[in-house]
């Protein structure tokens, strides 16, 4: 029979699950929708909002424009995708998902990328923010700040893997499309030629120029539209909360912890780890807490891996948020769920490797006394914290731009004369 013969029918059918399950046990579904509520107004409402509203702004003002002209030298051979990309990269890593799917649309929705393009960057730059990783996890659920080096080397890390891995997708349909075709977000010879900075400029001048908008007017259409996404992604979190609370009313999440816990088993992992991946396969709030909570008899590195492979998978509410984001900008939902799972197990794979050299030498140990260990928090010093983190990845970006440049013209020089 045809899948999407039967898609329909079966999706109204758990529909229809749903609301008898609601109607059979309302007080929980309350207490299930309060909690994400919680949860979506005391954290994901003050981390998330102000950057939604500042990229929406740069990208009025073209600053976006600017630094893809400057990091195109870097992203185009590392990742397969235009410089605007790296702008993107630096504000998903720093603010957290689903700011990267949100650049990424508006990039394809202003031309900037194309649909290959657009699938590798989002596919990379969803990622958690360091707010809720360092603060969140690392400080609130495990209760031990130095955790949060090892999570961070195995997240981001896994993150810049998943980059380079994604810059081979698509590279068949790119390479039989049309050779006079133009890229979107291409620059004409015009504006290629002279000094990069030069073009920069002139770039996200245009890029301004285009826009029209004033700042009253910018700053009008950024907060609607951040309001907009914020309360989308609230429904969302929501959403999974009551619909765990259902599963677990009716079962089914019995059924399905211990279908994990099997999968642990056989990866070597401890199975009683199967509650903290169940919660996190929906929702990666309540999966990351159930895994700081597991029992203390568990060894402390598989609750690590575990705490990483669910930040990374980012659960479906998640994936749920992306995929409305990417709705009609002709982005296709599949290679990003394959990027998550690749980025969710190399996380989890990294956390062990990594563990006797981060945790047995010293470095968490440094790590857990430095500010910066517990200066990200969802607070106004958690947002300038990381406003400052995103000021470095630009400069580290740019400065590598710079660079990559200069030592081809060091090696032509050096063939030219050997």
């Amino acid at each position: 029979m045809n899948v999407k013969k039967i898609h329909g029918p079966l999706l109204a059918l758990g529909l229809a699950g749903c609301m008898l399950l609601l109607l059979i046990h309302p007080e929980a579904s309350l207490s299930a929708a309060l909690r994400g509520l919680t949860v979506w107004w005391d954290v994901l409402f003050p981390s998330l909002f102000p950057f939604f509203v500042i990229s929406e702004v740069m990208l009025g003002f073209g600053v976006v424009h600017l630094f893809g002209t400057l990091l195109d030298p870097l992203m185009r051979p590392l990742f397969g995708i235009p410089g605007s990309g790296g702008f993107v990269a630096a504000m998903g890593y720093v603010s957290g998902y689903p700011v990267g799917a949100k650049l990424t649309a508006k990039l394809r929705e202003q031309n900037l990328i194309s649909r290959i393009e657009g699938e590798r960057l989002v596919a990379f730059t969803t990622s958690s923010d360091p707010i809720f990783l360092l603060g969140a996890v690392s400080v609130g659920f495990f209760h031990d700040a130095s955790l949060g080096l090892i999570l961070a080397l195995s997240h981001y890390g896994a993150g810049l893997l998943v980059g380079l891995l994604m810059s081979f997708h698509g590279r068949r349909e790119e390479a039989i499309s049309t050779p006079d075709s133009t890229v979107p977000g291409e620059q004409t010879p015009a504006l290629q030629s002279g000094p990069r900075l030069r073009t920069a400029l002139i770039s996200m001048a245009e890029a301004r120029r285009k826009d029209g908008r004033s700042l009253g007017e910018l700053m009008k259409g950024a907060i609607q539209s951040s309001l907009q996404l914020i309360i989308i992604v609230g429904g969302l979190v929501v959403f999974f909360n009551v619909l765990m609370e259902l599963l677990a009313r009716a079962g089914i999440m019995s059924y399905l912890f211990r279908f994990m816990g099997l999968l642990l088993s056989l990866g070597g992992f401890p199975p009683e780890l199967a509650g903290a991946l169940g919660n996190g396969f929906f929702e990666v709030t309540l999966g990351a807490r159930s895994a700081g909570e597991a029992a203390a008899s568990l060894p402390l590195h598989f609750k690590v891996a575990t705490a990483a492979f669910i930040l990374s998978w980012g659960g479906l509410s998640v994936h749920a948020q992306v995929s409305s984001i990417l709705n009609g900008t002709g982005l296709r939902y599949l290679p990003f769920m394959t990027a998550r799972l690749i980025h969710a197990v190399l996380a989890a794979g990294l956390a062990l490797l990594l563990w006797r050299p981060v945790m047995g030498t010293g470095l968490s140990s440094a790590w857990s006394s430095l500010p910066a260990a517990t200066a990200f928090a969802p607070s106004a010093s958690g947002i300038a914290a990381s406003l400052g983190l995103l000021s470095i990845l630009l400069a580290i970006g740019l400065l590598l731009s710079l660079l990559i440049p200069a030592f081809g013209a060091i090696i032509r020089m050096i063939r030219r004369n050997g």
